[in-house]
């Protein structure tokens, strides 16, 4: 293609993409047809929302196809992370060490058992937990250790479990930014103890409101059943479902009441839209994977921008690459303040484009001060942990990344020509982001709040 190298738009010139109104198809998602309208209308009209085996059905193809032994599935991801924290053993006291840069559901949960949640580093490439930033955390009560594969990217999970392994600890992967994702051929949530994530209408896999927790471990399974599905603890011997149900006699004994207190189980609307959407969904994953890769190959040797993307080769991928991130370097582009590049880029017919990224939750109140127990002190204190609150400058790079990450379009089809718009319109701001700091204009956006 020939870029255009006409003015900027925000600056007088023509838009580098003319008409985003008409590219709503290349964004919408989930994509649902009506297959999946037939699956839901099926068990609306059977009354069987409330019932389990359309579940436990999505969760045995679920377990398939992502390579592990067991699924659960869950009302939402949050209700997954916290059943799986406590699975691992998570408890009054304890603490867990998970980064910072996340959605607050990767590890608000523990405090909800009573733990402290010491937060880590990322590396500000892949904006993954930092591994040189956890075993320095680790602590006579820490129990677990949370990863998050940030926007797609897989973390360096040979080094976490190596120390987690080292220290007898569990890990946690949230992958609900990456179903779908592989770590040198493995598909992530099967790698470290259990992998719990969202599979709200937001995320890559999208069936609604609801979640699933895999695992191979037989014993962080039962213990999941028994934290928030009550009516799956029966005994086998008497239901027949030997694979489904609770094995463990010390957890058996608990039988009809969830020791979570909570009903975790999935809307079965849910779960027979997720047997549709996995039949369909590597295909889909795939064409998503070609589309973002485009985009990023049009833009390649444009200075400033660079992609948040696993390097090609050694097995590993981005799944669907959702929340799609780029790396942004102003000193590659006379100091240009990255909200006045989006700010450009929107002028250019991107109107979602953005700098920064999760708000660092280490600095969060609820972290430092929130007495959800009411015991006149701070939960993160309330059971005799060590203080591990952090403040302001405490975690550098995660505090910075405000500045250096920024939004791009989430292709869903692989249509060269629109994408082709998307790439011109960040490759003509960067290429002319001189001119664009020199002109009047700058000062007056540089006020405006990101």
């Amino acid at each position: 293609m020939e870029y255009s190298h006409d003015t900027l738009a925000i600056l007088g010139g023509p838009k580098a993409i003319p008409d985003s109104s008409q590219h709503e198809g290349m964004f919408h998602w989930p994509i649902v047809t009506a297959e999946d309208e037939q699956a839901v209308i099926d068990v609306l009209r059977g009354g069987l929302m409330s019932g389990v085996e359309i579940t436990k059905e999505f969760e045995r193809q679920f377990a398939d196809w992502i390579g592990a032994k067991y699924a659960l599935g869950h009302c939402n991801g949050t209700s997954a992370i916290q059943a799986s924290m406590w699975a691992c053993g998570v408890g009054a006291g304890d603490e867990i060490i998970a980064p910072s840069l996340t959605y607050w559901a990767s590890a608000a949960q523990a405090l909800q058992l009573g733990a402290a949640v010491n937060f880590a580093e990322v590396d500000p490439d892949t904006l993954c937990i930092d591994p040189d930033d956890i075993e320095h955390r680790i602590g006579p009560r820490t129990k677990l250790i949370v990863v998050v594969h940030y926007a797609g990217y897989p973390c360096d999970m040979d080094r976490i479990m190596d120390i987690a392994r080292r220290h007898g600890l569990k890990v946690l992967e949230d992958t609900s930014h990456a179903q779908g994702t592989r770590y040198k051929g493995r598909m992530v949530g099967t790698i470290g103890d259990v992998g719990p994530m969202s599979l709200m209408s937001g995320k890559g896999f999208a069936i609604g409101e609801a979640g699933i927790m895999v695992t191979s471990n037989r014993q962080i399974f039962e213990r999941c059943i028994s934290y928030g599905h009550y009516e799956r603890t029966g005994v086998p011997s008497l239901t027949g479902d030997i694979d489904n149900q609770i094995r463990d006699e010390k957890l058996g004994r608990f039988a009809g009441i969830p020791l979570g207190g909570v009903k975790n189980r999935m809307n079965q609307t849910c779960a027979a839209m997720g047997l549709v959407q996995l039949k369909h969904y590597p295909d889909r994953m795939a064409e998503i994977d070609q589309a973002m890769r485009r985009f990023w190959r049009l833009l390649e040797g444009v200075p400033g921008i660079y992609p948040h993307q696993v390097p090609d080769g050694a097995g590993s991928t981005m799944g669907s690459w959702y929340f799609p991130r780029g790396r942004y370097r102003s000193e590659e582009l006379s100091g240009l303040p990255g909200k006045v590049f989006c700010e450009a880029v929107k002028a250019e017919g991107y109107v979602h484009s953005r700098l920064g990224t999760h708000a660092p939750m280490h600095l969060h109140p609820i972290f430092h001060s929130a007495d959800i127990f009411n015991v006149g002190r701070p939960t993160m204190l309330s059971f005799g942990q060590r203080d591990v609150r952090q403040g302001p400058g405490s975690l550098p790079v995660t505090e910075g990344l405000h500045n250096t990450v920024l939004s791009v379009p989430w292709f869903k089809h692989d249509n060269q020509a629109i994408i082709e718009q998307y790439a011109n319109a960040y490759r003509k701001v960067a290429l002319r982001a001189e001119e664009l700091m020199e002109h009047a204009k700058v000062s007056k956006l540089s006020e405006t709040p990101a």
